[in-house]
């Protein structure tokens, strides 16, 4: 398997530039000579930029991975997240094509730059250079909290995403699952990055991490939910119905078989639950059309508009000050939970990501040993194998040295398959698979353990960084606020119910008013002339109701309140032992201690962490000086045997003792140096700092939302 080493392509031509640019500035006698060599320098400098567009892609990541981490500045890493393939042939092409202009430029511009040249200060440096340590460290964290915008790519519009949803609907096949499909079994690409690089490469591309990112932001749709109940409720109903029975009697319909009557409704209607008192604010607005054939209809057609307005209001269940919201606040609550428990999962995922790194470093090293021991062994094996021929050595000598020897092979295996194991293991945690290949690319650690340490910090110290910043620990003090909000909630749904109902409501009429008479006498309130009435002399004889007029008529007349109704109701209502509401509340004071006992153990078991960690911290750095001294004096005492061995005074088995001595001495050191590492990232785990520790920011967003129909 070909391995590219991406850092270092462009390492020779660059360095023969500045090799060039030095020779140049040395002395301006020089300069035709640093032209001379310009030429092909600038044109192999061509040649490698042509040949990296293959891997733009894959450049482009580590290149944003080292802009966060420091490593490369703002402008740079910009320049080569945006480079495509066609982009890097492109400047292929051009740096080609100025290769020899730049070279004739080279003739004026050095001598040029050469004379032109800035002052030096006092301490060496020039007046316009920057320090490069200053730039890394102003290089902007990686932010991992969950945004409270980031539900909003999952939300859809009913309204306007009608017709999407209805080409889903009736499109058949949409649960079959597509196959998987990977173009390739191994993307054989290998990136050679320090430790902070890995861990923010792996937050990036990690699926597991980026499914467990996701909780936050489904609870937040959660908040979304609870604030719904205050969503006022639009209804509508429009309707149109006849009805055609046959007469029973001949005075009930004269002329017809039948009575017809056709009724039109056109209905809405509004409700809200109020944010502030718990109570249900309704509004109906009800129109009905009424015909029929009839001629015992005073009023036909008859229009009837009403208007009611209504509140529901509960006084001691379900009231109180800010209840009404308590659904609300609950939902906040386990948002910030799932906010804590993503944290607590980053800050696990970090230092996993940490021990598969320093694993590969462990296991690389351990093969050194195991290889350096082979050879050791194959060297003793011929050195031997000649002795024995030549009569001047024990045939158990040899056979001493191939059984060492085989041993040494056996354990070179493990050494490559834990290699093997550790490199997989860290390829896949990190998962940079820009191929869409089955094995993401491989890591290559470019960090080795740094075995220098200051001072320990104290228990204090350790103790309060642990209560100030472990997201586990936050996550379950957010639990207690839940939990006793909870107890809130079910104390209240012990009170009796009592609720106020009152309702008003006003109506109207208009229509084609008839002119009807009322019998073979002349009633009092006649107010028109009927034909068909009694005899009257033109007088009036007949009624006629009030409210001739349109369905405009009938809408002004509404509000003149002339025909209205209203109610007041109080409902009252409580179970004699209340006992459902009562072991609610008993079940609430039990969840609410059970959380405050679980926040105490788990604060147990995070000193008892934070303590071992710090042991272990002093106990690795105390093994580092100590199994570095045991590797040297190791390897000097087989070098001591060695010159005995070949003088004859040693046997094959006190070189094979000592060598097996050394052997276990460099694993030790390994061991130590790498464990060093590991308890680092213990200890910072166990206090909370580990993103910290490698600029990784995490703050809990505020969960609250305010939409307009929450407010009132």
């Amino acid at each position: 398997m070909k391995k590219l080493h991406s850092a270092s392509i462009g390492a020779a031509p660059l360095a023969a530039i500045c090799a060039i640019r030095r020779i140049a500035s040395a002395s301006p006698l020089l300069w035709p000579l640093a032209m001379l060599l310009y030429v092909p320098a600038v044109s192999r400098l061509a040649i490698v930029i042509g040949n990296l567009g293959a891997r733009a892609r894959a450049r482009a990541t580590i290149a944003l991975t080292r802009f966060r981490t420091g490593e490369i500045q703002r402008r740079d890493a910009v320049v080569v997240a945006k480079a495509s393939p066609s982009f890097w042939r492109l400047q292929a092409g051009i740096a080609g094509s100025f290769a020899l202009v730049a070279a004739g430029l080279m003739a004026t511009t050095i001598p040029l730059v050469y004379a032109q040249a800035q002052p030096v200060s006092a301490n060496g440096s020039t007046g316009n250079q920057t320090s490069s340590v200053g730039a890394q460290n102003s290089a902007p964290p990686v932010n991992v909290s969950v945004t409270s915008q980031a539900a909003h790519k999952y939300e859809t519009n009913p309204i306007l995403s009608l017709p999407a949803i209805l080409a889903r609907q009736w499109t058949p096949g949409r649960e079959d699952l597509a196959g998987d499909y990977f173009p390739l079994i191994e993307d054989n690409q290998e990136h050679k990055l320090s430790l902070k690089e890995t861990i923010y490469l792996a937050l990036e591309n990690n699926p597991g991490l980026e499914s467990v990112s996701l909780d936050p932001v489904a609870a937040t749709e959660s908040v979304k939910a609870s604030n719904a109940v205050f969503d006022p409720q639009l209804s509508s109903q429009i309707d149109s119905e006849k009805e055609s029975t046959p007469v029973s009697s001949p005075f009930q319909n004269p002329g017809s078989v039948a009575i017809a009557e056709k009724f039109y409704d056109w209905n809405f209607g509004m409700s809200k639950v109020l944010s502030g008192s718990n109570g249900t604010l309704g509004v109906t607005f009800n129109n009905d059309r009424q015909l029929t054939n009839t001629a015992f209809s005073p009023v036909n057609p008859v229009y009837t508009p009403t208007m009611v307005m209504s509140l529901s209001q509960p006084l001691l269940q379900n009231f109180g000050w800010q209840f009404a919201t308590i659904n609300v606040r609950l939902a906040e609550s386990a948002q910030r939970s799932s906010q804590w428990n993503y944290a607590s999962s980053v800050n696990d995922f970090v230092q996993r990501i940490g021990n598969d790194y320093w694993g590969v470093v462990m296991a690389e090293q351990n093969l050194q040993v195991a290889d350096s021991a082979l050879k050791f062994n194959a060297d003793l094996v011929r050195v031997n194998g000649n002795n024995v021929r030549l009569g001047m050595m024990a045939a158990v000598n040899l056979t001493e040295a191939l059984s060492a020897e085989a041993t040494a092979r056996a354990n070179v295996s493990a050494a490559r398959a834990g290699l093997e194991i550790a490199r997989t293991t860290l390829r896949q945690d990190v998962a940079l698979n820009n191929a869409g290949a089955m094995l993401a690319a491989e890591i290559e650690p470019l960090q080795q353990p740094d075995t220098q340490f200051g001072p320990l910090e104290t228990d204090d110290v350790a103790f309060k960084s642990m209560l100030e910043d472990s997201p586990a620990l936050a996550g379950l003090r957010e639990a207690i606020r839940s939990a006793l909000i909870q107890v809130k909630y079910a104390e209240n749904q012990t009170l009796p119910t009592l609720n106020l109902g009152v309702q008003f409501g006003i109506t109207s009429e208009a229509g084609n008013s008839k002119c009807t008479p009322s019998g073979i006498s002349i009633p009092a309130y006649a107010n028109c002339f009927d034909p068909n009435g009694p005899p009257s002399g033109g007088k009036p004889n007949a009624a006629e109701l009030p409210f001739g007029g349109d369905y405009g008529t009938a809408l002004n007349n509404l509000f003149d309140f002339k025909f209205y109704d209203y109610a007041a109701v109080l409902g009252f209502s409580m179970p004699l032992d209340n006992a459902a509401a009562k072991a609610a509340l008993a079940q609430a004071h039990v969840a609410y201690d059970q959380s405050r006992m679980q926040y105490r153990q788990a604060l147990y078991q995070a000193v008892l962490l934070v303590k071992s960690a710090l042991a272990n911290l002093r106990a690795y750095q105390e093994q580092v000086e100590s199994t570095r001294e045991a590797s040297v004096y190791a390897a000097q005492s087989l070098h001591d045997t060695q010159a005995q061995f070949r003088v004859g005074t040693a046997t094959t088995n006190t070189l094979l003792q000592y060598q097996s001595n050394l052997v276990t001495a460099q694993g030790n050191e390994v061991q130590a140096d790498v464990g060093l590492e590991n308890a680092r990232l213990a200890l910072w785990h166990a206090e909370g700092t580990l993103l910290g520790q490698f600029n990784i920011e995490f703050q809990v967003q505020n969960p609250r939302q305010s939409p307009w129909y929450s407010r009132f």
